[in-house]
């Protein structure tokens, strides 16, 4: 249980992490954050507004610092863009990391059944939806079109989220092989750069 005093959002996080973990999340209704949280029935709904802002929150709250201090790192430094490379890195590094962890591989899990059926989460800040990597593809990448970038990165996402987030499998995710994170750069590097179709 979350100590009676913590921000009433925080408590609800904290309640639901506790539960997605135990139990998958596909399991733990609404009802049972709010009883995990010592909270009243429509606490979620009232801080939230649906099971679905509670995972978002849940997920921003938890993964947005790791892709956020690293982008922020890569495209801050003025003059000097960063390689395809580095940028394709900066996104696979963090799930090749949390997925070492259960409470990790729950989250990239969470995250790829929440945000692969449209690309993207629903009601996330711009800081931890693709917008930023697109930008910065963009910018490094100037021969492709803005629609070839958009798409490139989208099959680059969806490729990371089915590597680390098994949509698929059974919740929580126990520990299975993972490929190398330097196969899994190399692979998206290579996309993002091919060549240009000129027939397109």
């Amino acid at each position: 249980m979350s100590h009676p005093d913590a921000p009433t959002r925080e408590r609800l996080l904290a309640a639901a992490k506790r539960l997605f973990l135990e139990k998958g999340a596909e399991q733990v209704s609404v009802r049972a954050v709010n009883a995990e949280a010592g909270l009243n029935p429509g606490a979620v709904h009232y801080h939230f507004g649906s099971r679905e802002g509670l995972v978002t929150a849940l997920l921003e709250q938890e993964l947005r610092p790791l892709w956020a201090d690293r982008m922020q790192a890569l495209s801050g430094s003025p003059g000097a863009e960063p390689s395809v490379r580095d940028l394709v890195a900066a996104l696979v590094e963090p799930f090749a990391e949390l997925v070492d962890t259960r409470d990790g591989r729950m989250l990239c899990h969470l995250l790829a059944r929440n945000a692969l059926p449209t690309g993207q989460l629903p009601h996330v800040s711009t800081l931890f939806g693709p917008a930023p990597f697109e930008v910065v593809i963009g910018r490094v990448l100037p021969e492709l079109s803005p629609r070839e970038v958009a798409e490139r990165c989208r099959l680059s996402f969806a490729l990371v989220m089915e590597t680390y987030g098994r949509p698929m499998a059974r919740m929580p995710v126990e520990a299975t092989a993972f490929p190398d994170a330097r196969t899994v750069i190399a692979f998206i590097t290579a996309g993002l750069t091919a060549p240009a179709d000129a027939a397109g």
